[in-house]
């Protein structure tokens, strides 16, 4: 494939992630900012249901051979990143999928958070020539190493590799946990929407019936 066509493919394929991410309002800080501050699951449960198709897609295209993913070790800086980065998204408001679409949609928080991210990218892009805290990459092997606080690759090829077990076989164990919890938010759904009816239902009970028009008028006229 040419880099034009490349290009062409890359703008179709964004443009459909970017209209539907913009017509459906996913966001990925809301599926867990709505769900433990507010206790909405719309976004959740669409984040679940994302997780279930890209662990099959994942792990169905490792035990087939095919694809050709980054192998970067698991340790104590990608946990440090992540909870700052998620510390970011929640003071802006989105994350960065969402950011690009608020952006296209006139949103001027959400530009100027979208320059800071790139602002912050060009910044550490500088610093990681000279600083390789934490880790130095010679601690990077793959392997577990405690003392630089690397837990090594850790994923389903890994897993695959090293225990000849498809990595299929825990993409399903994986899915079958996200599935667990997607019933478990319906069932909590459920009893929600069943507690709301009961108090609307005894709301009605211990509320007095209105007087009728007629009595209010001869009342008014004597």
């Amino acid at each position: 494939m040419s880099a034009i066509a490349e290009c062409v493919v890359a703008f179709i394929f964004g443009s459909v992630v970017g209209l539907l991410v913009q017509r459906s309002r996913f966001c990925n800080t809301a599926a867990l900012r709505d769900a433990i501050l507010f206790k909405s699951y719309r976004n959740t449960k669409a984040l679940l249901v994302a997780m279930m198709i890209l662990t099959i897609g994942f792990t169905g295209f490792m035990t087939l051979g095919a694809g050709h993913p980054l192998d970067f070790d698991v340790g104590a800086n990608q946990f440090v990143g992540l909870f700052l980065f998620g510390i970011g998204m929640v003071l802006a408001g989105a994350c960065t999928v969402s950011t690009w679409v608020k952006t296209g949609e006139g949103n001027v928080g959400a530009l100027w958070a979208l320059v800071c991210t790139f602002i912050g990218m060009f910044l550490f892009s500088i610093a990681w020539s000279w600083n390789y805290w934490p880790p130095a990459p010679a601690s990077m092997t793959g392997e577990p190493n405690l003392p630089a606080l690397q837990l090594g690759f850790a994923n389903a090829r890994t897993l695959q590799d090293k225990l000849g077990i498809p990595a299929i076989a825990f993409g399903l164990v994986q899915v079958a946990v996200l599935f667990g919890i997607y019933r478990a938010i319906l069932r909590k759904e459920m009893a929600q929407h069943v507690r709301h009816e009961q108090a609307a239902a005894a709301d009605a009970l211990e509320t007095p019936p209105a007087e009728p028009k007629v009595k209010v008028l001869a009342s008014r006229w004597g």
